[in-house]
């Protein structure tokens, strides 16, 4: 049996280690001794670009952007469902991880970042989206661990309101917004909701075959129309009587 190597190390912005690891054909990264992400375990990396892209099937020249490139599942993804005349930007906090796909992983997804549709932008993923108004038909993200940030603290400013609202305004009409999770998290679903937006949420296995580890895509926009099926139950804001009247907004399923 091949022996696991550590091929590379860096250091994240909050001071910790990030470490490449690699096990005859497979990567992982470890941040502080815990795995962040195994090349075997993609599936759901998969099912944010397929989700995410669902309605740009047939649209000449979209433009998406992906916050997090992570092991480039997502990004190859992507470019496989999209057209030629599409443009792909990737935002990549850390730069390290930038370099060790274009070095080690880029054979996993046959070199994405090489090809010519793919811009890649490093440093903070929410000031990178709060600079591009109404640019984007769809906003990939994949940051840490989803809303519970893992790597950077800074991150969590991408999951609250600023971030959210940030994201609204970057997407063109009809836009959506799709975000990976390691776990539910009903109160950014409802955060989505209260920035004006309609969501679904997909609970989708973390690699093929999986019958017990899940992971979670939300998928958001202003259309409700436009949003995937086969995913939970669609939930819409209504107001009570009080809440109309400036009280508390209730949250209900759409039955």
């Amino acid at each position: 049996m091949k022996p696991r190597l550590r091929i590379a190390t860096a250091q994240t912005p909050d001071g910790g280690e990030m470490e490449l690891f690699q096990h005859d054909r497979n990567f992982s990264i470890n941040i502080n001794g815990q795995e962040l992400m195994n090349s075997l375990h993609h599936e759901s990396e998969l099912e944010l670009a397929r989700l995410g892209c669902a309605h740009l099937a047939g649209c000449k020249s979209p433009g998406i952007l992906i916050g997090g490139l992570g092991m480039g599942f997502t990004l190859r993804q992507a470019l496989d469902m999209l057209s030629p005349q599409a443009q792909v930007m990737v935002g990549e906090l850390l730069e390290p991880v930038v370099e060790w796909n274009r070095e080690f992983l880029g054979q996993l997804n046959d070199q994405p970042l090489a090809d010519d549709r793919v811009d890649v932008q490093a440093g903070d993923i929410v000031g990178l989206i709060s600079r591009s108004k109404n640019k984007f038909d769809a906003i990939l993200l994949d940051i840490d661990n989803g809303p519970a940030a893992m790597t950077d603290s800074g991150n969590r400013r991408l999951y609250g309101q600023e971030g959210i609202e940030a994201c609204k305004q970057a997407l063109r009409k009809q836009g959506v917004l799709a975000v990976w999770s390691a776990e539910p998290n009903k109160k950014f679903e409802k955060r989505l909701m209260t920035c004006g937006f309609y969501v679904t949420r997909f609970r989708v296995p973390a690699y093929l075959g999986s019958k017990t580890q899940s992971r979670f895509i939300f998928v958001a926009s202003e259309d409700k129309k436009i949003l995937p099926k086969g995913g939970g139950e669609l939930r819409v804001q209504s107001r009570s009587k009080k809440g109309a009247k400036g009280g508390r907004t209730k949250f209900r399923k759409r039955r």
